[in-house]
């Protein structure tokens, strides 16, 4: 009896350890007016293609993206975004809330650099905005990655699903450029 319970208090002291070591990703949810607020450049871009490798020991994705709109900021014809994760040989490195892309998709990023000259989404999937034609109407729509990945609203205390979803294209562009006006007091 002595023994099996050692061994029940060994199997739940590795579990208790094992459960300690693994941490989730918490996205606090942001409105599209603060993201605007914030992010020192925000483009529409169609993915080039994408490369991953090693640095300081994590694995990293770099996206290359060609720029066809800059709704805030400057920026070159090009740029890359570097986001943690990937798969290098065998080996795979996953975060929740990290976007990936592919090539050919076009997509609105609200963009922090880093220290490296290149780019990080900011707030990763509510950053992100995948830009789809509507075969119906012709209009060109954006959905935000969030609106299927729940996101901490720190209001309700609550994790929910929420985000932009099927958004004319030129209404969401509308609703950055008020709030890129509203946050320079109306001077832009």
């Amino acid at each position: 009896m002595k023994r099996r319970l050692g061994f029940i208090s060994c199997g739940a002291a590795l579990l208790l350890a094992i459960s300690g070591a693994t941490t989730a990703t918490t996205l606090a949810r942001m409105s599209l007016a603060h993201m605007s607020q914030i992010a020192p450049l925000i483009v529409r871009a169609t993915c080039l293609g994408n490369s991953t490798g090693w640095d300081a020991g994590e694995i990293w994705t770099l996206t290359t993206f060609t720029v066809q709109e800059v709704w805030r900021g400057s920026s070159s014809a090009q740029i890359t975004v570097r986001l943690l994760g990937g798969r290098v040989g065998n080996l795979t490195s996953s975060v929740s809330g990290i976007p990936r892309f592919r090539s050919g998709e076009e997509v609105v990023l609200f963009l922090e650099p880093t220290p490296r000259g290149d780019f990080t989404v900011l707030s990763w999937e509510q950053g992100t905005f995948r830009v789809r034609r509507d075969m119906a109407t012709g209009q060109d729509t954006a959905t935000q990655d969030t609106a299927s990945f729940a996101t901490f609203d720190s209001a309700t205390h609550r994790y929910e699903p929420t985000g932009i979803r099927n958004l004319p294209l030129e209404t969401f562009h509308a609703r950055v450029d008020a709030a890129l006006r509203a946050g320079a007091g109306g001077k832009q």
